[in-house]
């Protein structure tokens, strides 16, 4: 009997501490972490072909992986940055909508502008097809033919617009930028 009333009363002192009791509350999503085996996200250098003094030349981009092809076009079609800008110019438009990039089957890549792109002239479409043709990583949009350091292997690239299309090669690019 005097168990029990030591048992009594430790429950009425816990329960009369002053808590109230309450339901379970809702606060979001559990805490987490990294996951095993993911990796953070590392910038990687892309060349982009600009023009120097009217000559293609590659510039290095800095961008966070992982990088598409869509995305590199997008940089290229937004033009040389601030710092680039002191020697680099383009041809390429700017695009109000990003392109359709697409790897075709065999050793092309198309670039579908939106349809108020007026056509590309020679020096803008060099720019596409060496931007494509050393582009290096692991691109979803990239065709059957690439290189194991990614850039591809004879590339043609096929600019697509409203009522015109322009074909070239990247096979005579200049150099991609080295570290």
């Amino acid at each position: 009997m005097k168990g029990l009333l030591v048992g009594f009363a430790a429950a009425l002192t816990l329960s009369a501490c002053g808590v109230p009791p309450s339901d379970v509350i809702e606060a979001g999503e559990p805490a987490s972490g990294v996951s095993p085996g993911s990796k953070p996200s590392v910038p990687v250098v892309v060349s982009l072909y600009f023009l120097d003094d009217g000559a293609l030349k590659a510039y290095p981009r800095k961008m966070a992986e992982p990088v598409d092809l869509g995305t590199v076009l997008g940089q290229l079609f937004d033009g040389p940055t601030n710092g680039e800008s002191v020697t680099a110019t383009t041809q390429l438009p700017r695009l109000a909508n990003a392109p359709d990039v697409t790897g075709g089957s065999g050793h092309g890549v198309s670039i579908k502008l939106p349809d108020d792109v007026a056509p590309l002239s020679h020096r803008a479409v060099l720019q596409l097809a060496c931007t494509v043709a050393h582009v290096s990583g692991s691109f979803a949009a990239l065709p059957k033919g690439a290189h194991r350091d990614g850039a591809l292997a004879s590339t043609n690239v096929h600019v697509l617009g409203d009522g015109w299309t322009r074909t070239q090669s990247g096979d005579s690019c200049p150099e991609p930028w080295q570290p």
